[in-house]
């Protein structure tokens, strides 16, 4: 921790406690690591807290704020009297946007030091409460640069995200200087802005991560970049960055609000008073750019464009030209050696001249030398003076960086050259060999030489061994070519084949994850197989390497010919919407194709992408439009008589009806599911379907009904095999044996359920599980355990939005009060009362009887210090007698 930081907490000098590299002396220590929850035995000693402490401080200065509160919470309630420790959770819980929990931790160390020692706080326990409270800019600053603190929600990371330096940059001396005296004026202004406006390939991305490079000295508490793919046909949606952005600046994901203009205000304030670049890179206009820039003092943006931004109020134009002859030489020597360049300096200059010394262009050509080592420089002069190549058209502008692609274009042979012009077509930020195989319409062995070709002229790239890019300029050229050279039925095809490869592929890996589901049975046949996979965990990898390509190829696919397949490739990847992933481009491309299909009268289609887009509002929280899809996709599902959407929008339409607390309509829905996935003959689906009767049963007052219906589930996973949804099997009954008063059944499916989970990468998925761990160690008398599994599944949120946010913190109230800590429990059930008042939730009443009740906890560290039995506590006495914890709250679909 910074030096100013830590003056007045206490906190040791990392010297006495760190291993040679700064970290943790080896043999890791008690807790070492931040990955899982220390035993209940496994808690240090008092002699060994010093070294527990240091480790604590050195995670908070990386950065782990949220990820040490869970810890941090065991350790003061095993050592209660400790203050250093209650220092650090104070410190972690204000950097991750928790104040009002910070300054609650003081209070209850107060009033238990007072009850049990007839003592008051230390000075600097004393000193860091009036810091926290006075909002000191030093607490949220683990450099100890004086940043400002968190906004609200946010970890006060710091964000280093801007591309490699440019190794070979070259001349532009005299706008260097001009850009780095404007965004030096970010201290004095706000709004610092500056726009760098030129044609394609003129260097304005190696520029400006240039300079933004040279200035990071001034900003000190990050740097974020995005590039906001201006040129694409579809450019990025500020929405989109504005969640990276937040995300990188240490806002956990449930805290991201849905809507642009929402993200935009959390974004300003999360930035007020610190000094933080943004370089966006590559913007379509102004519109793109403005809900991206930060409102204070201290932060500065540098944008480029190939539109100049007039309309950007306030912003430092500055307009690129090619460079000067003396630059384009040095750029070109930089690239093939000044050995080769500086002998034939008039043959050079040719050349930089032929390419009108723009920036994109001369490498390109200094590439093709520098990759044969028997051309001298003169002969690259005379192919690029051949009229052939059209030479005479090279001037600045667009035409120009045309001319430049076309020296390597024209180089090509007939089958390269087509696999140029097809590859362009297809979306997505690179190409797998394996993809590109099936646009190409040959094997990955010949298409390997294609593609190996194509890089050697420079016109591809292949930063991963397998997977091949585009330059955003060479991609456009690509696709212009394939709309000259090749006939509207050839590229149709290609796409056409592309989209087979991907669904054929996807529906393999949802098949090997879900044994004994019949959804691919149903789908569109394709003409192109997909890939083999040798594992389940081989196959969960493809996708989620593929997620944006494969997400990008069927918003492509808006043609008639090409719907059914794209709504069913959405229905065969929904685990990168469960996960969380890629949530918000999968809803993106639900909505166009189910409009699309609207549009063209293909009912099955619209009626898949309806199903697919309600299930995400479903993970999202948004219960009523989710309803409004689901019924739509059944109604649309009867008239065409599709099996697909007989059975799962139902449970869907189940789910919601826990969640509102309509348990009577829930059971209806997932007893007609459950009939129709056996009239299906879908196994899978059937146990999914007892799962999550299971706990309407439950939530009815079933509870032998309940126990049975998700033991039924769980046998129908072990059965079928695979690990996702034996994990949703487990999580059910965890759920089901907690309401039966078997906890210690419960926390062991819940925690091999958590497990598989992680393995699978669904985030969400661990988040609810800790969830639902959380609430049962309450209910076995383990209130510690508890608020370390809440915390943690705070971190990573889960499935239901805002929404779990809400109960999540109800839970961890619920624990805080059962250990003492009863002034942070309350801060939490605030924001809980906050979420779902804003929400209009059911909850809302909840989490009121819980602020108006009086306190129930007893705060002796005897009582409340460890894992003690419901029986000798009077919260888990209440608890227990009333069923007021949130046993009976919804779950997700376990077998979506």
């Amino acid at each position: 921790m910074a030096q100013d930081d830590g003056r007045g907490l206490g906190l040791p000098p990392r010297s006495t406690v760190l291993g040679d590299d700064g970290g943790p002396p080896a043999g890791g220590g008690p807790l070492h690591g931040t990955g899982g929850l220390p035993a209940e035995d496994g808690l240090p000693t008092e002699d060994e807290l010093p070294l527990v402490e240091a480790r604590f401080e050195l995670a908070l200065e990386r950065g782990g704020h949220a990820q040490t509160i869970s810890e941090l919470t065991a350790l003061t309630v095993a050592h209660p009297f400790r203050e250093r420790l209650r220092e650090l959770l104070m410190l972690a819980l204000y950097r991750s946007g928790r104040q009002a929990e910070a300054l609650a931790v003081y209070a209850d160390t107060r009033r238990l030091l007072a009850d049990e020692l007839g003592t008051a706080p230390g000075p600097a326990l004393t000193e860091l409460q009036h810091r926290v409270r006075q909002c000191d800019v030093r607490l949220a600053a683990p450099t100890g640069r004086g940043a400002a603190g968190p906004g609200p929600g946010a970890a006060p990371v710091r964000p280093a995200q801007l591309p490699a330096r440019i190794a070979d940059f070259t001349g532009r001396d005299t706008v260097v200087a001009e850009l780095r005296e404007q965004l030096g004026t970010a201290r004095e202004r706000t709004g610092a802005v500056v726009s760098v406006a030129g044609t394609g390939g003129i260097g304005k991305t190696a520029l400006a991560v240039h300079v933004a490079h040279a200035a990071r000295a001034d900003f000190p508490d990050g740097q974020l970049y995005a590039d906001l793919h201006g040129t694409a046909p579809t450019p990025a949606d500020p929405r989109a960055v504005l969640g990276s952005f937040l995300r990188a600046l240490g806002v956990a994901d449930a805290e991201i609000p849905d809507g642009t203009r929402e993200r935009a205000e959390l974004y300003r304030s999360v930035l007020d008073g610190r000094r933080v670049l943004v370089l966006l890179d590559n913007a379509r206009d102004a519109a793109q750019v403005r809900p991206l820039l930060p409102a204070s003092a201290g932060c500065a943006v540098l944008a480029t464009s190939r539109t100049r931004m007039a309309d950007l109020d306030g912003a430092h134009l500055v307009d690129l030209d090619v460079l000067r002859p003396d630059e384009a030489f040095g750029l070109f020597a930089q690239i093939v050696g000044e050995e080769r360049a500086v002998p034939e300096r008039a043959e050079t200059m040719d050349t930089v001249g032929a390419c009108g010394f723009l920036p994109l262009a001369i490498r390109i050509a200094a590439a093709r030398l520098a990759a044969r080592r028997t051309w001298t420089v003169s002969v690259l002069a005379r192919k690029l003076a051949d009229e052939r190549r059209r030479l005479d058209e090279l001037r600045a502008g667009d035409l120009a960086v045309k001319a430049t692609f076309e020296l390597g274009y024209g180089q090509l042979e007939p089958q390269q050259a087509r696999a140029f012009r097809l590859l362009g077509l297809a979306d997505g930020p690179d190409i797998s060999l394996h993809a590109a195989a099936a646009v190409l319409d040959t094997d990955p062995p010949a298409a390997a030489e294609l593609l190996d070709a194509l890089v050697g002229s420079s016109l591809l790239e292949s930063a991963v061994p397998g997977r091949y890019r585009y330059h955003d300029l060479v991609r456009l050229y690509a696709r212009a070519c394939a709309e000259h050279d090749e006939p509207a039925d050839q590229r149709e095809a290609a796409m056409s084949r592309l989209l087979d490869f991907y669904l054929a592929t996807a529906a393999q890996a949802y098949a090997m994850e879900r044994p004994g589901d019949r959804t691919v049975e149903h789908l569109t046949p394709t003409a192109r197989p997909g890939r083999d996979f040798g594992s389940p965990a081989e196959a969960v990898n493809w996708l989620f390497v593929e997620g944006d390509c494969l997400i990008g190829c069927a918003r492509q696919a808006v043609t008639e010919g090409l719907l059914s397949r794209a709504a069913d490739l959405l229905l065969v990847a929904l685990d990168l919407a469960e996960s969380g992933a890629k949530l918000l481009p999968y809803e993106s491309a639900a909505r166009e194709i189910a409009e699309a299909a609207r549009a063209a009268g293909n009912a099955r289609a619209e009626g898949r992408a309806r199903s697919t887009l309600g299930v995400v509002c479903v993970f999202n929280g948004r219960f009523e439009e989710a309803e409004r899809e689901l019924r739509r996709a059944i109604e649309l599902g009867r008239a065409v008589g599709d099996p697909a959407l007989a059975s799962r929008p139902l449970s869907q339409l189940g789910i919601i009806a826990v969640y509102q607390g309509r348990h009577s309509d829930a059971e209806e829905h997932f007893a007609r599911a459950l009939a129709a996935f056996r009239a299906m003959g879908d196994e899978a689906g059937e146990a999914s379907a007892l799962s999550n009767l299971a706990r309407a049963k439950l939530n009815l007052g079933r509870t032998r009904a309940g126990v049975e219906l998700a033991e039924q589930s769980l046998a129908i996973y072990r059965r079928l095999g695979g690990s996702l949804r034996l994990a949703n099997g487990m999580y059910a009954l965890g759920i089901a044996l907690t309401r039966v008063g078997r906890a210690d059944e419960a926390v062991g499916h819940l925690t091999e359920a958590l497990d598989i989970f992680r393995a699978c990468r669904q985030q969400r998925w661990e988040g609810v599980t800790h969830y639902r761990l959380a609430e049962t160690h309450l209910v076995a008398g383990r209130p510690a355990r508890a608020a370390e599994h809440a915390e943690r599944s705070l971190v990573l949120g889960g499935l239901g939005g805002a929404w779990r946010r809400g109960t999540i913190l109800t839970v961890l109230g619920r624990a805080l009060n059962a250990i003492g800590q009863t002034g942070r429990a309350r801060a939490c059930w605030y924001e809980a009362l906050a979420i779902h008042g804003r929400l209009g939730s059911a909850e809302y009443a909840e989490v009121r009887e819980l602020l108006d009740a009086p306190p129930t906890a007893d705060a002796r560290p005897g009582a409340s210090g460890g894992d003690v039995e419901g029986s000798q506590h009077p919260l888990l006495r209440l608890i227990k007698g009333t069923e007021l914890i949130s046993l009976h709250k919804p779950d997700e679909p376990p077998a979506v």
